[in-house]
C-alpha cells in the first residue's frame, strides 16, 4: 500500500472529531487488529532502520550469523525467512558494506559460506539499539510486564500456527 493510500485508509478510520469510527464488530476481530498493527509496525521499523542506513533483512541476516555462526545462502534463507531468490541481493548489499564475508565452502566449492565480519558485529549492535528504541515507541502504551506478556502471547500464537501450517 502506498503512502497516500495508507494515509487515506487511516484518515477514513477517524471521525471529524478525531474519534475512531471503526465499527465495534471490526475492532473486536483479532485478525483485523493484528493486520492494522502489523502495517503500522512495519512502517515504523522500516523507516527507523532506513535512518540507520539499514533494512529489516540486513538485521535478520546479521542476527542469524551472530547467533548461529557461518552458513550457506540456503541455510541463511531458512534461518531468516528470506526467500532464496532475494538472499543474493541482501548478501551483496551486506558484502558491499563489509558487514559479511564470503568464502568458498571447503566441502563444496560450488557454494559460499557467509560469515559476519567485525564491522558487521559492530553494525548489529547499533541496529539492536535502533530496534530497542523503535520497539519502545511501538509498545509505548504497555507497561514492561504487559510487553513481556504480549510477546509471550504473540510467540505462542505464531509457534502454534507455524507448527500447523
Amino acid at each position: 500500500m502506498g503512502t497516500m493510500t495508507r494515509a487515506r485508509a487511516e484518515a477514513a478510520d477517524m471521525r471529524d472529531d478525531g474519534a475512531c469510527k471503526t465499527p465495534d464488530r471490526l475492532r473486536r476481530r483479532a485478525s483485523r487488529l493484528l493486520s492494522q498493527l502489523t502495517m503500522r509496525s512495519d512502517r515504523l521499523i522500516t523507516e527507523g532502520l532506513a535512518r540507520a542506513d539499514a533494512r529489516k533483512w540486513h538485521y535478520a541476516v546479521l542476527a542469524s550469523l551472530q547467533e548461529y555462526g557461518p552458513g550457506s545462502q540456503a541455510e541463511l534463507s531458512r534461518r531468516s525467512g528470506i526467500y532464496r531468490s532475494d538472499m543474493v541481493g541482501v548478501l551483496n548489499e551486506l558484502a558491499e558494506r563489509d558487514l559479511v564475508e564470503r568464502a568458498p565452502d571447503p566441502d563444496d566449492r560450488r557454494r559460499n559460506v557467509i560469515t559476519i565480519s567485525t564491522q558487521g558485529r559492530r553494525h548489529l549492535r547499533v541496529l539492536d539499539k535502533v530496534l530497542d528504541d523503535l520497539h519502545d515507541e511501538l509498545l509505548a502504551p504497555l507497561s514492561p510486564a504487559e510487553r513481556d506478556e504480549f510477546l509471550q502471547l504473540l510467540t505462542r500464537l505464531l509457534d502454534h500456527h507455524t507448527r500447523t501450517s
